[in-house]
This record gives structure tokens, C-alpha cells and sequence, in this order.
């Protein structure tokens, strides 16, 4: 027991000498655990467009085409309009519409296109139920089967027919969003080594920067300087007969450099004047 008694003061610091994942950081990042969005919501499943509002005079599937119905009166038309009629009839002039959008044929309701239509007409109708009632289960459960079912559909078109697949994407207002290759968590101790090294990342192209417009800013004066000796090392050599080692090509150059220099200075001053 008496060693046992020793050894625990040792335990102790040697566990608070390695524990440091509790340690603050020094550095002004602040980071907030992003919003995980349903699978049934439109930012996942693709649909750039809601359920479009459907009311008013507008008549049922069935009777849109009827002759008895436009020498009828008012009262008449409107007991076969969808504003005095429920939602689910509404829900089938919209699914009517967005099989006509991609259907081969007036009859056609049996290929991949009117089957991918009336998909995503279920789909947005059951995406506003959800937003107006979002604890009903059966209805998340049909939604998110709906929306696995048209992704295997778009993939399967994507490989087999790309235009027809592209097609069928401008059409209904889609955007494929594939299943990700691999799943890969979003911790804490990651993103903030991430934000850490933007964080570096950015001082030190501050700092560069600072660096690079405080050289500029010397430029001018050592060009000066540069030309004045030049000039006088050329002079001196001439005077006292001896190799000239610079030419009056490299004083040439210096000076286009110098006058560039300056130029661009003044085009520089007088569009900071103008903006101002």
C-alpha cells in the first residue's frame, strides 16, 4: 500500500505532462461545427426548383380538354378547378406537366425519361410536406427511397447515354449530386489544424507583400544610384586609360529601366487620383 501511495503523485503529473488536447490556442480562430442538412432536403437531392403553385382557374387533369365545360358558366368551371378541389388533384396536373417535359410520345409514361419525371414531381410534393410537417416519418422514409431510386436511374443514364442524360437534367431543373467515393468525418481537431494553416498561410503573404511593396518603393532611388555609378566608374576608367569594364549598352539598359520605372509610377499616381 505505502508504494502504492508513492507512485500515485508520479501518475498523476506524468498523465497532466502528456494530456494536451485541452490546451487553448493563442490565435484569434473561432471555428463552428457546419449544419448537417437532411438527405430529403433539395440542397442534397438536386432539385434547383419547388413544387410549382398550382390554383386557381386552372382545370383537373381530366376535364382540361373537355367542350362542355367552355360554353359552361362560372359556377360550373369553377367545382372542376383546382381551387376547389384538394391537393392531390393539384399534385396530378403537376405530375401531368413534368412527364410532358421529357416524354417521348403523347403516350409515353413507361420509359426511363416519364418514369424520371414523375420521380421528381413525387419528390418535390413530398419535400414540402416535409418542410410544413418534418416529424412525419413514413413520409421521410418514402422521400429518401424516392430520391435513391432517381439517383440510380441518373446514374444509369449518365453511363449509358450522356445526352439523353443531360437532357433530362436541363428539363426537370436537376442537378446530379452522385454518392460520395468515401465517407470522411468532419472533426474539430482537424479543421482547426486546417483553419491554423490558413491562418499562417495568410500572415506570411502579408508579411511578403509588405516585404515586396517595401522594396518597390526603394527601387526608384537605387536605379538612381545605380546609373550615377555606373557612369562614374565608366568616366574614371576613361580618364585613367584603363579596361573599361562597363559598357554603354548596360548604361542604356539602366536608364529604359529607370524611365519605364518612373512611368509606370506616374500612370500608377494618376489613377489613384482619379478613383479618388
Amino acid at each position: 500500500m505505502n508504494t502504492l501511495n508513492k507512485l500515485k503523485p508520479l501518475v498523476s503529473s506524468v498523465s497532466l505532462l502528456s494530456r494536451n488536447y485541452a490546451f487553448k490556442s493563442d490565435l484569434k480562430i473561432k471555428w463552428v461545427r457546419p449544419e448537417k442538412i437532411p438527405c430529403y432536403k433539395p440542397q442534397k437531392s438536386g432539385d434547383l426548383h419547388p413544387i410549382r403553385a398550382v390554383g386557381g382557374t386552372e382545370l383537373l387533369k381530366d376535364y382540361q380538354n373537355s367542350k362542355e365545360l367552355e360554353s359552361a358558366d362560372d359556377t360550373v368551371k369553377a367545382m372542376f378547378s383546382l381551387e376547389h378541389n384538394r391537393r392531390r388533384e393539384m399534385l396530378e396536373n403537376f405530375k401531368e406537366e413534368m412527364v410532358k417535359r421529357v416524354q417521348r410520345h403523347e403516350l409515353d409514361y413507361g420509359s426511363i425519361e416519364a418514369k424520371l419525371g414523375l420521380m421528381t414531381a413525387q419528390i418535390r410534393s413530398l419535400q414540402e410536406v416535409m418542410e410544413k410537417y418534418p416529424t412525419q416519418s413514413a413520409a421521410k422514409v418514402h422521400l429518401k427511397e424516392l430520391i435513391d431510386k432517381r439517383k440510380r436511374f441518373l446514374r444509369y443514364l449518365r453511363r449509358w447515354d450522356y445526352r439523353r442524360f443531360e437532357y433530362i437534367l436541363e428539363k426537370l431543373d436537376l442537378v446530379y449530386k452522385p454518392y460520395p467515393t468515401h465517407f470522411h468525418w468532419i472533426t474539430r481537431k482537424e479543421s482547426l489544424q486546417k483553419l491554423t494553416d490558413i491562418y499562417c498561410e495568410n500572415i506570411k503573404n502579408t508579411r511578403l507583400q509588405s516585404y515586396r511593396q517595401s522594396l518597390e518603393s526603394q527601387q526608384v532611388d537605387f536605379l538612381a544610384k545605380k546609373l550615377e555609378n555606373l557612369e562614374f566608374i565608366r568616366k574614371e576608367q576613361t580618364e585613367c586609360k584603363v579596361p573599361i569594364t562597363v559598357s554603354s549598352e548596360q548604361i542604356q539598359a539602366v536608364k529604359k529601366q529607370y524611365a519605364e520605372l518612373m512611368e509606370k509610377r506616374k500612370q500608377l499616381e494618376q489613377k489613384t487620383h482619379e478613383e479618388e
